[in-house]
């Protein structure tokens, strides 16, 4: 049985880490941030929100849009 996604602040490497859970923190998060870069629509909304590279920290509001453009993890 699968566990409901949650949408909440998450760590930006624990929030790559549910999206690729077999890689370690340093390559989750990379994909992750690669990910968001090639979608320009996700990168312009989250600047819009507030979103800066290097931030650790993704609000509920972030984490929701992310979920929203590429799905849940």
């Amino acid at each position: 049985m699968e566990k409901e996604f949650i949408i909440r602040s998450y760590g930006y490497c624990e929030l790559a880490l549910l999206y690729f859970p077999n890689s370690n923190n340093r390559s989750a998060s990379t994909q992750l941030g690669r990910w968001m870069r090639q979608n320009e629509k996700l990168k312009m909304q989250l600047i819009e929100l507030g979103y800066k590279p290097r931030k650790k920290i993704l609000t509920p509001v972030q984490v929701k849009l992310i979920v929203e453009l590429i799905g849940e993890p």
